[in-house]
């Protein structure tokens, strides 16, 4: 029985880990959140010890594939997947859902990064709806005269801006939720990532309604080399194709 290791994280991740009965499936997650979801069957939980902690893993668990469905930003464990795998010789692919789509009415600024997030926000609007997660908010500490909703699955700490009120809560979300949450808190700007999905679109749709304009951070690149799908099918399709 061939073994998987599913980098998780995501619904698509989960998803994956319920079709794949026929073979070992070790679904591996990070462990930034206190209580993730997490599939039936093998679970590991926590950091590999970067590229040659997970190379090492690979070799011993007898690895014969990997899929990483991260989380679209979390780029340094893809990056450390793709070198571990070149080392090792195993077959990686990765599972990337699309991105959010844009619609005629949407008021989009795309950016490269948080810190340029940062600094663009400030010249569009002064009460900020900051849904990028606890572990980008250092980016905005230094921003003393804006005020901002954060919302979070678990409770964020320090750096974070002084001027701020956290709403802890997890997706899916629905528009007429967030359409409340936009006009009860006069929300000037949205910042996101272009994490994609439907869990979290209903926050576009809100603003779009109410003419709200929307930063979008860019994802970052996927490592050179590996080959990526967008959906479940493709990575079972990608499984049987290598022989696995």
């Amino acid at each position: 029985m061939p073994t998987v290791l599913l980098l998780g994280g995501t619904g698509e991740a989960r998803r994956l880990a319920s079709v794949l009965p026929p073979y070992r499936v070790i679904f591996s997650l990070a462990g930034r959140v206190a209580d993730p979801a997490r599939p039936a069957g093998e679970v590991r939980i926590g950091g590999f010890g970067g590229p040659a902690g997970l190379a090492a893993y690979l070799r011993a668990e007898r690895v014969d594939a990997v899929v990483d469905a991260t989380h679209p930003f979390a780029a340094r464990m893809s990056a450390n997947a793709a070198e571990a795998c070149a080392e090792t010789g195993v077959p990686l692919v990765v599972l990337r859902r699309p991105g959010f789509c844009q619609h005629p009415g949407d008021d989009w600024r795309r950016v490269a990064s948080l810190e340029a997030a940062a600094e663009l926000v400030p010249g569009i609007a002064d009460r900020i709806f900051l849904t990028t997660g606890r572990q980008g908010l250092a980016h905005f500490a230094h921003l003393t005269e804006q005020w901002f909703l954060v919302r979070c699955v678990d409770p964020p700490s320090a750096p974070m801006p002084p001027r701020l009120e956290i709403v802890l809560d997890r997706g899916p979300f629905t528009v007429d939720g967030e359409t409340e949450l936009l006009t009860r808190y006069d929300i000037g700007v949205l910042v996101t990532k272009d994490s994609g999905g439907a869990m979290t679109a209903a926050k576009l749709d809100a603003a779009r309604a109410r003419g709200i304009p929307v930063v979008v951070v860019d994802r970052p690149p996927v490592p050179a080399g590996v080959p990526i799908v967008s959906t479940v099918d493709e990575v079972v399709a990608w499984l049987a194709a290598s022989g696995r």
